[in-house]
């Protein structure tokens, strides 16, 4: 792969101001400095199949947890899987496994979160935890939104508990998408066109019930008992936005793509809103997501289709509250399906483009590096130009990889560091089933992100 005369300029710069990484968790130190005031720190990945991005991001996490207070960790999964794991980690059910927690991940793609690089973060967190100091454990929590049956379920199973006729008026509301429990994009396709009634309204009354009765549900016991309410209500929400998902899934995919990034931000906000107010100060959350959500997409090519994301509502909402970190490699494995609801394997990463960051990346003499694209400088210049950027979810298919895999991004406005490995290794799954469970993922086909 040769390089343009002003290609070379650019990896020379790069090799002037790339900070080499050895492997050791204080090669996070700018980072980490960097962090020191912030709210929120993204955290991406440009895989959901490569060890090393998931490796590093926990241990950014360790330290961002460790040394400066971080108080949770949100993430790109669904609210209920996820609160198993901050059930687990909080020690709220103590005689839990985390192997348990984990297989909450049933559906296709599970290995994004059953992996032996999560099962070790989390293990690590509860550790943590247990260890005590803090006057709240650090929280594990999803974003997501594709659990729309689960949700509804968790939304009853509450209100069994505190409310049987209110659970009553929860399941007729939300028996209207019981032909639809294991496909409800099927659901989606069937309201837009007027196939089947609208639940909008239904589930829309069903989370302003659940909201009306918050004080009652919190102080039933004599005590407050916000947490169980808090995982609710989001639960709730979730249903509700994921039945307008999957209604908008048919307009065209700005207003899927939107709507899903713009639930994950406000998830995001009710997180940081509701652990602020336990804590009396602001709380502070680190967020793992695939690159394509964490960095700001009104400097890729997303913005030109109308499509915006978590890092571009945070960094418009917060500024420079917040940092936003990318990764990228060029060569090596990574695990991925070849077709939805297959079971992945591993796969051979192709060599990048030409005209992508990644391939500028290749020739840098430092392996493994960190940039950091904040400030002006002759690096940022060069990198200022707009250029290809990989981007591989749960699916990966190498003979279509430029339509299926690529998109054009300025860096420098893209992400505040960036961190490459120039040949990286695959996830590990703790599990890989002969055939995935049935999803509620089809609309991220074919990239999965």
């Amino acid at each position: 792969m040769s390089l343009t005369e002003m290609d070379k300029l650019t990896v020379r710069s790069l090799e002037q101001r790339a900070i080499p990484l050895g492997g050791s968790m204080a090669d996070y130190d700018p980072i980490i400095e960097a962090a020191e005031n912030k709210t929120y720190v993204l955290i991406g990945e440009a895989s959901h199949g490569t060890q090393d991005f998931y490796r590093a991001r926990a241990e950014i996490t360790m330290r961002l947890i460790t040394e400066l207070g971080y108080d949770a960790v949100a993430v790109e999964a669904d609210w209920p899987d996820a609160y198993a794991i901050n059930q687990y980690v909080t020690g709220t059910r103590p005689h839990m496994l985390p192997e348990d927690a984990l297989k909450r991940f049933e559906r296709f793609p599970s290995w994004m979160w059953a992996n032996t690089e999560v099962l070790h973060f989390i293990r690590w967190l509860r550790d943590y935890n247990d260890r005590g100091g803090r006057l709240q454990p650090v929280h594990f929590y999803g974003l997501d939104l594709y659990s729309m049956n689960t949700s509804a379920h968790a939304v009853i199973d509450y209100l069994d508990e505190r409310d049987p006729p209110a659970a009553q008026r929860a399941r007729r509301r939300y028996g209207c998408l019981a032909d639809f429990i294991h496909k409800p994009q099927l659901y989606g396709r069937a309201a837009e066109f007027g196939l089947t009634e609208s639940c909008e309204h239904e589930i829309a009354t069903q989370l302003i019930e659940l909201r009306h009765k918050a004080y009652r549900y919190m102080t039933d016991s004599g005590i407050v008992d916000g947490e169980d309410y808090f995982c609710a209500e989001q639960n709730a929400k979730l249903v509700k936005n994921a039945e307008e998902y999957y209604r908008t899934m048919f307009r065209g995919r700005p207003s899927s793509w939107n709507l899903r990034d713009q639930h994950m931000f406000s998830a995001l906000g009710d997180i940081s809103t509701y652990l602020s107010d336990r804590l009396g100060r602001p709380a502070k959350v680190v967020v793992w997501a695939h690159n394509s959500h964490l960095g700001n997409a009104a400097a890729t090519e997303m913005a030109k289709r109308g499509e915006f994301n978590i890092g571009q509502l945070v960094r418009e909402s917060h500024g420079e509250d917040a940092l936003l970190i990318g990764f990228t490699t060029a060569i090596g494995e990574v695990t991925a399906a070849s077709e939805w609801d297959e079971p992945a394997g591993r796969k051979r990463v192709r060599p990048p483009l030409e005209g992508s960051y990644e391939r500028l990346f290749h020739h840098v003499n430092h392996k493994r590096f960190m940039l950091d694209l904040r400030g002006d400088n002759a690096m940022t210049d060069f990198l200022l130009e707009p250029r290809l950027q990989r981007a591989i979810g749960v699916i990966y298919r190498p003979d279509t990889e430029r339509q299926s895999h690529y998109f054009t991004a300025c860096l420098p406005e893209q992400f505040d560091f960036l961190i490459h490995y120039d040949e990286t290794a695959a996830l590990k799954p703790l599990d890989i089933p002969t055939r995935w469970h049935q999803g509620e993922l089809d609309e991220t086909y074919p990239t999965g992100l």
